[in-house]
């Protein structure tokens, strides 16, 4: 197996272990299952792309939080959708190889049958597969505002769409981070390891969960947390977009 592994051991505390190859494998679980069910040996992150502990980069991690409903996830698709009509002209990466995509990761959308919100589906921005992660009518235990969860579709979807993207865009996109996909042990993985690569990075935060990734994530450094309300809701999309401009 090519790469090097990341071994998350100490979870309160965020710290990465570095051994021998390079994806996220969960302690509990078999390395060679791991890879299976999530695909990941089409993509590995080389070395040089990780650091230990919480180290902060000089691009800003840029959270986008409010109440349910509140348009976080709009105001971070108007930013995409600005920064995708500039096209090439928005390359940030100098050099002969810059990123391939402009934009990636992974975003979530709202499961609508007979006009009706019934569901949760996180996207694949760079492929389009999607998968729904949360649906009144899944059978789970684990229900959440009346929705039945499958993490495994998060794993299925969202953990390939974010480890694809890193190094291999010029903006990272992950929404939401919240109380569905925290419910997948690989997104939380991954999303501690895509904030450690240093590039711009959109986040949709929900603001009152103490899950510690969210914890860790508004304590960051290099993160600014903006919060959604009626009175900003139109002008905030233009102010992310210039923050991501100014660096």
């Amino acid at each position: 197996m090519r790469g090097w592994f990341v071994l998350i051991r100490e979870w309160g505390q965020t710290q990465l272990k570095i051994v021998d190859s390079g994806f996220l494998v969960p302690e509990n679980r078999p390395i060679l299952e791991w890879i299976n069910i999530h695909g990941l040996h089409t993509r590995h992150v080389p070395n040089s792309e990780l650091t230990k502990e919480s180290s902060m980069g000089i691009n800003p991690k840029i959270g986008i939080t409010g109440l349910p409903r509140s348009g976080k996830s709009a105001v971070l698709q108007k930013v995409v959708d600005m920064i995708a009509q500039e096209g090439r002209g928005f390359r940030r990466t100098k050099g002969p190889s810059p990123p391939e995509h402009i934009v990636g990761g992974m975003r979530c959308e709202p499961v609508i049958e007979n006009g009706e919100r019934v569901g949760f589906a996180c996207v694949n921005i760079l492929t389009g597969e999607r998968g729904v992660m949360a649906h009144r009518e899944i059978d789970s235990r684990n229900r959440i505002l009346g929705f039945g969860i499958d993490p495994s579709e998060v794993d299925r979807v969202g953990v390939p769409a974010i480890m694809d993207s890193i190094g291999n865009c010029e903006i990272m996109v992950i929404d939401e981070v919240g109380k569905f996909t925290v419910e997948s042990e690989g997104f939380v993985n991954i999303v501690r390891l895509a904030l450690q690569h240093d590039m711009p990075t959109l986040l949709t935060l929900h603001k009152k969960s103490r899950h510690p990734l969210l914890q860790d994530i508004r304590r960051r450094d290099d993160a600014r947390i903006l919060e959604v309300t009626p009175v900003n809701r139109s002008l905030l999309p233009y102010k992310i977009h210039k923050l991501i401009q100014e660096f």
